[in-house]
């Protein structure tokens, strides 16, 4: 394992997504406004998915990976400070479908995929935690149903939609955009690249 380092996230990569989001005018009903959000999230969501092709492929030990995991953690929820308020709530979004992505990610290095029940049980089990006002007991049941999906199980969107919009359909979106990047850990390019 004496190989160059492998970089997986940048503050500066972060930085350069944020500058976009602040210099751009943001309309959530635009096309491109949510694809850029959409961009920003998926490609965290990447930095996940190498780690955990990484640590799948014995180049990063559990400890390691672990140290990665909590390193783009720390950048990519850490608060951001924008005078637009409106920009503010998007990037909050973002983060908010972010947070699952990551507990997800530690606990299939820490235990591995759970054998319980399937993602789209996990998914149902949280939404319906969610309805009796259990946030802990819904996040915990999205992060099973992500150790299901980085396992290879298919997350199925179609669940989404008969979800009420709230915390447990911004995870989903996490997971959604970590089940991409699992299937197709190609960068998404930053404009001016």
């Amino acid at each position: 394992m004496s190989e160059p380092e492998e970089t997986f996230y940048t503050e500066e990569r972060w930085q350069n997504w944020l500058t976009r989001v602040e210099e751009e005018e943001l309309d959530p009903e635009n096309e491109d406004s949510a694809r850029l959000l959409l961009n920003l999230q998926d490609d965290a969501a990447i930095a996940v998915a190498k780690i955990l092709s990484a640590y799948n492929e014995d180049r990063l030990s559990q400890e390691e990976a672990v140290e990665e995991l909590t390193e783009v953690r720390e950048i990519v929820l850490a608060e951001v400070e924008f005078d637009d308020e409106e920009k503010l709530m998007l990037i909050d979004g973002v983060q908010t479908s972010l947070v699952c992505v990551f507990y997800a990610a530690e606990e299939y290095i820490a235990a591995g995929p759970t054998e319980e029940a399937s993602v789209d049980e996990y998914v149902q089990a949280a939404a319906d935690a969610e309805a009796a006002e259990d946030l802990d007991a819904a996040l915990g049941y999205l992060v099973q149903a992500g150790t299901r999906i980085i396992d290879g199980e298919e997350l199925d969107m179609a669940l989404v939609e008969d979800i009420e919009y709230g915390l447990v359909s911004e995870w989903v979106n996490g997971l959604d955009s970590l089940q991409s990047a699992l299937s197709d850990p190609e960068v998404v390019e930053e404009d001016g690249e």
